[in-house]
C-alpha cells in the first residue's frame, strides 16, 4: 500500500471508498489495518463500531465483498476494479457512496503471492 500511496500522491485519509479482498471474515481487519486505514490492533473495534460502513470513516466493500458475489476467484480483482470505477462515476445506486472521488482497490492471490493494489480518481 505505501507503494501505492506514494505513487498516487495521497494517503490513507484521502480514501473515500474501498474493495478490500475479504475471502474470509479477518481478512477485512487484517486489510483496513495494513493500509493505514486503521491503525494496528484497532481494525477489530473500526469494523464492529461501524467506521467501515456508509457512515463510517471509510465506506468498504460497498459491494457486500467477496463473500456476497460468491468469491468467483479467477475475476475477483476484475469485479472490485468494476465496483470501484461505478462508485466515482456515481452509477452505484443504493449503495453509492455520495461525494466518492478516490477509491482504492485491494486484491490478492495465492495465500499473498500475488498482490495488486490501485488507486483510482474520478
Amino acid at each position: 500500500s505505501r507503494q501505492a500511496y506514494k505513487e498516487a500522491g495521497l494517503g490513507p485519509d484521502d480514501i473515500d471508498v474501498v474493495e478490500l479482498h475479504d475471502c474470509f471474515t479477518i481478512a477485512e481487519i487484517l486489510a483496513i489495518e495494513s493500509l493505514g486505514l486503521f491503525e494496528f490492533g484497532k481494525g477489530y473495534d473500526a469494523a464492529t463500531k461501524g467506521e467501515t460502513t456508509f457512515k463510517g470513516k471509510v465506506v468498504v466493500n460497498p459491494s457486500g465483498g467477496l463473500k456476497a458475489k460468491g468469491h468467483p476467484i479467477g475475476a475477483t480483482g476484475a469485479g472490485q476494479v468494476t465496483e470501484i470505477v461505478e462508485q466515482l462515476r456515481g452509477e452505484c445506486g443504493q449503495r453509492q457512496v455520495e461525494g466518492a472521488k478516490v477509491g482504492y482497490v485491494d486484491t490478492l492471490g495465492g495465500d499473498f503471492g500475488t498482490v495488486c493494489n490501485i488507486i483510482l480518481r474520478s
